[in-house]
């Protein structure tokens, strides 16, 4: 056996040794939800986790951020292993938060807990001490964009620019002096079998828009008013007459909700109040969408004579898995997990802030099992711990090895698998713009 399988095997038996401490957390921030740029709680729970591995972590980086770094016996590029803290609101969900009604019904709980039990498992086998370079534990907040509204008076008070976590982190430094990213998400998908690998995910832009009409006595005088729900229902209906012309190899996905629809039932609406995401599988699609998507928007305005406020604002790029790291993954993932149990996949439609990261350094963002249900519906639930929680803890681990060991040979050569669609300027210039 070589000295890197026989590090591996150390890594898996120690991280298996605390499997019942690694579903413990899991499940406990599952309990206690959190919403994006609000998990103090659970930064708080990540912070004491790493201090205990006598690690010394860094917190409050954009808002709820938590980093520790471990370091090797000789320098070599850092890998950064990452975690979300956020839940969303879902409706309904038998463990969401009875204030705030959020809910861990996209398993970001696990995705925590399979990055402390990889910084458990490398540590307690002293991995470092025969690894080069750095790893970097990040829990990284708010990828689910929820709270639009809420998260816009944040950015107008200066507390942030980006309204996602990863990008916040991109632009505060907190990726300056990283080489290498990858998470975990947890999919209730079967046909993922027990862990898969996209080649790509959608991006997506965030738009939040206004109708403002006059409001009036709903039963004495309506002819007085200009009902902006009706100007907001033309809209909505115009979007859904333009989806035929969306191409199916841009995986566009539009999906408008109203978050005001009135103030009251006898009288006229006199605003009404939206926002959608408007996602594609490239900037370019994404853009041509959003214009369709605007002049839609604009009729229902132009129909009732009333006006239209439409702001849109940065979302996540596109996200591309480096097949390098994705054919160091698959291979650790079947050797665990079965060679019938790892999957590859091509584009899928969701967006993920990773694809930001994706675009500045070789990332991968690999799927494993363990729920059931509806991602981010109300039935999600963890169905299988150990999968969930405590292999991914293990495949993280063990790309922390490929990467770093003999000399980061492995990291060396993603990184030389070519460059980056953009520098840190470039990206920061682009969403900016």
């Amino acid at each position: 056996m070589s000295d890197r399988n026989r590090l591996k095997r150390e890594i898996c038996e120690a991280i298996d040794r605390r499997a019942d401490e690694i579903i413990r957390l899991g499940e406990t921030i599952r309990r206690h939800p959190e919403l994006g740029f609000k998990e103090f709680k659970t930064a708080r729970l990540v912070e004491e986790t790493l201090r205990t591995l006598g690690l010394a972590p860094k917190a409050g980086l954009a808002i709820t951020g938590v980093r520790a770094d471990a370091r090797g016996a000789a320098d070599g590029p850092t890998l950064a292993l990452l975690g979300e803290l956020d839940a969303l609101v879902v409706a309904g969900h038998p463990v969401a938060d009875a204030e705030t009604g959020a809910a861990h019904a996209c398993g970001h709980n696990a995705q925590i807990a399979g990055l402390l039990g990889a910084a458990m498992g490398l540590v307690d086998a002293k991995a470092m001490d025969r690894l080069a370079g750095r790893v970097a534990f990040l829990a990284v907040p708010a990828v689910e964009y929820g709270d639009v509204e809420w998260r816009v008076e944040q950015a107008r008070a200066g507390r942030l620019e980006f309204l996602g976590g990863k990008p916040e982190l991109l632009r505060l430094g907190h990726f300056d002096d990283v080489d290498l990213a990858m998470m975990i998400h947890t999919t209730p998908q079967p046909e993922m079998k027990k862990a898969g690998v996209s080649a790509s995910n959608n991006g997506c832009i965030v738009k939040t828009v206004r109708y403002i009409g006059r409001a009036a006595h709903a039963g004495g005088a309506p002819h007085l008013g200009i009902n902006a729900l009706y100007a907001a229902n033309i809209g909505l209906a115009a979007i859904n007459a333009v989806r035929e012309t969306f191409r199916d190899e841009d995986s566009i996905r539009v999906h408008p909700i109203i978050t005001h629809g009135g103030s009251q039932v006898n009288v006229i609406p006199g605003e009404v109040r939206i926002e959608t995401y408007v996602r594609g599988k490239t900037v370019d699609a994404i853009l041509d969408a959003n214009v369709r998507v605007d002049r839609a928007l604009r009729a229902g305005a132009l129909a009732l004579g009333a006006t239209v406020e439409i702001e849109t604002l940065p979302g996540y790029l596109p996200l591309f898995n480096h097949a390098g790291m994705t054919e160091r993954f698959v291979a650790n993932a079947r050797e665990v997990l079965g060679g019938d149990q790892v999957t590859q996949t091509g584009h899928r439609s969701g967006s993920t802030d990773m694809g930001d990261i994706s675009h500045v350094m070789p990332t991968l963002h690999p799927y494993m099992g363990g729920a059931a249900g509806s991602g981010h519906g109300a039935d999600y639930r963890i169905a299988d711990p150990r999968l969930a929680y405590v292999e991914p803890a293990k495949q993280l681990a063990l790309m922390a090895v490929d990467m770093p060991a003999d000399g980061a040979a492995g990291a060396r050569q993603v990184m030389g698998e070519g460059k980056p669609r953009m520098t840190r300027p470039e990206y920061l210039a682009f969403q900016r713009k």
